[in-house]
């Protein structure tokens, strides 16, 4: 198993003195490995990605917060304080294979914020990204077997989807959007992809033991 440490960038920038925007960024750092050229393409790529992101807010979001804080003052509204929260789970951690994935919270107004997932499969010994196909060796008919089960998913709860999902699974599906567990494979579609903000970020788990991990 791979050492993982957490890191966390956070901040409140202010405006005429008053906090308009906070952020907190985590991201992952492997700190003991034996895969010493995928450990430092991991780490680079997270490091890289939350400096990405916290210039994003400093550089982009912070003067939209700013242009909502003049309009609000002018208006009499309430002072509104833009979020950005991004966090990782790790959920597999074995050998060369790391699976994670972030949800990044954003709330710049409204009635609600919104959340983005997105996950990251390594092979360490590689330091590449693992495609879903490696998960499933000779079956060309994976992605009809995902389908079918997300779908036979879906039926046992379906008040909690819009009405056109069968559709929508099709429309929406990412291959990128999954991560692994020690049984499963996690498949997921972000917000109002294929249910109602009430139902948050659908995810469909699809047994994999005993195959490629």
């Amino acid at each position: 198993m791979n050492t993982i440490k957490k890191h966390e960038i956070k901040n409140e920038l202010k405006y005429k003195n008053t906090v308009v925007l906070t952020y907190r960024i985590e991201y992952p750092e492997i700190t003991s490995s034996n895969y010493c050229y995928g450990k430092n393409i991991f780490n680079k790529y997270n490091k890289d990605k939350a400096i990405m992101l916290e210039n994003y807010i400093k550089n982009k979001l912070y003067f939209d917060a700013v242009s909502t804080y003049e309009y609000n003052s002018a208006n009499g509204y309430p002072i509104m304080v833009f979020e950005v929260i991004s966090e990782f789970n790790i959920t597999y951690n074995n050998g060369f294979l790391i699976s994670l994935y972030e949800d990044k919270y954003e709330f710049t107004g409204g009635a609600h914020g919104n959340t983005i997932r997105t996950s990251q499969n390594w092979n360490l010994s590689t330091g590449c990204f693992i495609p879903l196909s490696y998960f499933f060796p000779n079956n060309p008919y994976y992605l009809v077997n995902i389908f079918k089960n997300i779908n036979s998913q879906i039926q046992t709860n379906p008040e909690n989807y819009f009405d056109n999902y069968c559709e929508l699974v099709l429309e929406t599906f990412n291959p990128e959007s999954f991560y692994v567990t020690s049984e499963n494979i996690a498949i997921y579609f972000q917000q109002y992809d294929i249910a109602p903000y009430s139902s948050g970020i659908p995810v469909f788990y699809i047994n994999i033991k005993g195959s490629a991990i």
